[in-house]
This record gives C-alpha cells, sequence and structure tokens, in this order.
C-alpha cells in the first residue's frame, strides 16, 4: 500500500520531512524513492521512534538482483537501510548486517561493513577477516571491467579498525593492504592498524600520503589522521594542499580522539589559525 489506509498523500521525495511522515514513507512499497530518502531521513536524524528499527530491518531484506535500468531498484533502499542502521546505536541489529554481509551486491557489504563498524560490533570481525583474508591479490584485485575491487576493501578494512579487536591474526589480515597499489586502500590500512597496533610508522605512512599529488588521496589520508586522533600530525596537516574545512575536520578529530603532545593550546590555536 503507498502509505497509511486513509492517510494524506505522501509528499514528494526530497521535500523537507518530519519523523512521522519518515516512517509512513518507509511503510508503504509502492515508491521506493520515498522509501529510500526516509531511510537516509532516520539514520541522519537518530530516530528513537520504536517503529524505526523493525522497518529499517525490513527495508534492509527488502533485496533483488540488481537492475541497472529499473531507476531506484530495491538494493538501494536496502543500502540505505543498513547505513541508518549503523548510526541508531542498537546492536539487535547486527544479526541483519552480517547477513547483508553476506550478499551478492559489493556496496550493500560496502554499507553493511560501514555499519558494522559505527556498532563496533565484535561478532563481525571473523566474516570481515574472512573477506579480507585472500589479500590485495584476491580481495583486493579489481573485478573483471570494471574498477571495483573483488570486496569493498577500504570499508571492511576501516570496520575492523573502528571495531578493535587487536588481536595479531587481525592485525595479520590487514597488514598487507598497507602495500596496495590505490593509495585509498593503503590509507584505510595505515588507519586501522595505527587504531588497532598505536605503532607510529602506520602514522607515518599516513603523513607521506598527506603528501600525495592527488586531492582526493589527501582528503582521504586527513579524515584517516582526525579518526586516528594522531596528535603528531598536527603540523603536517596545517600543511596538507587541501581545503581548510577539511583540515578542520581532520584537526577537530585531534582534539576529540587523540591524547598527548601537542596539547589542546595547540590544537585550539591551530583551528582558529585556518578559520
Amino acid at each position: 500500500m503507498a502509505g497509511e489506509e486513509n492517510g494524506p498523500p505522501l509528499t514528494e521525495a526530497g521535500e523537507p520531512i518530519n519523523e512521522a511522515e519518515a516512517l509512513r514513507r518507509l511503510r508503504q512499497t509502492d515508491d521506493q524513492s520515498l522509501q529510500y530518502y526516509a531511510a537516509w531521513w532516520l539514520g541522519r536524524m537518530r530516530s528513537r521512534h520504536p517503529d524505526t528499527v523493525p522497518l529499517l530491518r525490513a527495508a534492509l531484506r527488502q533485496r533483488q538482483p540488481r537492475d541497472p535500468g529499473g531507476g531506484v531498484e530495491h538494493n538501494a533502499v536496502a543500502r540505505n537501510a543498513a547505513r541508518a542502521l549503523g548510526k541508531l546505536g542498537n546492536s539487535s541489529v547486527v544479526p541483519d548486517l552480517l547477513s547483508a554481509l553476506e550478499d551478492d551486491d559489493d556496496g550493500l557489504r560496502e554499507a553493511a561493513a560501514r555499519a558494522l563498524g559505527e556498532l563496533r560490533a565484535p561478532d563481525a570481525v571473523e566474516p570481515i577477516c574472512a573477506r579480507l583474508a585472500s589479500g590485495p591479490a584476491g580481495a583486493g584485485a579489481p573485478q573483471n571491467n570494471s574498477p571495483k575491487l573483488q570486496e569493498p576493501c577500504e570499508a571492511l578494512i576501516e570496520a575492523l579498525g573502528a571495531i578493535g579487536a587487536a588481536d595479531p591474526w587481525v592485525v595479520g589480515v590487514i597488514e598487507p593492504f598497507s602495500s596496495h597499489d590505490r593509495p585509498l586502500i593503503r590509507s584505510a590500512a595505515a588507519r586501522a592498524l595505527l587504531q588497532l597496533t598505536a605503532e607510529v610508522r602506520w602514522g607515518e605512512v599516513l603523513l607521506e600520503l598527506l603528501e600525495h599529488p592527488q586531492l582526493q588521496v589527501r582528503r582521504a589520508a586527513l579524515m584517516d589522521l582526525g579518526s586516528v586522533g594522531w596528535r603528531p600530525a598536527l603540523e603536517p596537516i596545517r600543511a596538507t594542499l587541501a581545503e581548510n574545512s577539511l583540515k578542520l575536520i581532520a584537526l577537530r578529530g585531534l582534539v576529540e580522539q587523540g591524547s598527548g603532545e601537542p596539547g589542546l593550546e595547540a590544537l585550539l590555536g591551530a583551528m582558529d589559525d585556518l578559520l
């Protein structure tokens, strides 16, 4: 049904809505574009309505083979549902996300991995490591006739770092990706390894990437350093050729996630200089 029985018509996708409208859009199944936006809205607004998680779980199960010519297809709704579930902090959804991690759609696997990382789900460590175990030559190899890799390695690796299981075998799975030929994968691996081991050498890999000729890579290294809160990166972050807005986000990460030297006064001073 296209909404609750005898309810008012649904507004157009993309218009400002409230929680009640987002839930109503997610309940209906005739217009997937409305569901897509509703799932995003509920995650973005951290909805705590009792119907939110059950409806998002149902949307996550709303999957079918991909049809590139079919407009907003079911997996697009499922991907947004996975992203939203990761933001709500409800560990009861971990089994649903683990199921999505086994889906044929690599975009859905990516969304599920990021959500599991946000939830810091220990149960995800083993299945994520299993997907990465074949290393850069397997999981990290390009798909046929596509720039995508066999697995969404960046998301899977970052999830392991966020979950924080610093077992040697987890580190051993991640470490080969620090030599991947794609700098964004190297950055993700260095970030996770710095989180898990606190070894300076992984921070130094990220500092090298701050000087990479591609702006996209420098941006990724900025965000990775901020996410880890590695404070020795203060001066390299200030000197990086990238937007001040991104430098500020990275420095805020050093303030909120980091500890030690440089101290808070130096970090806040650097942020003031960028404003």
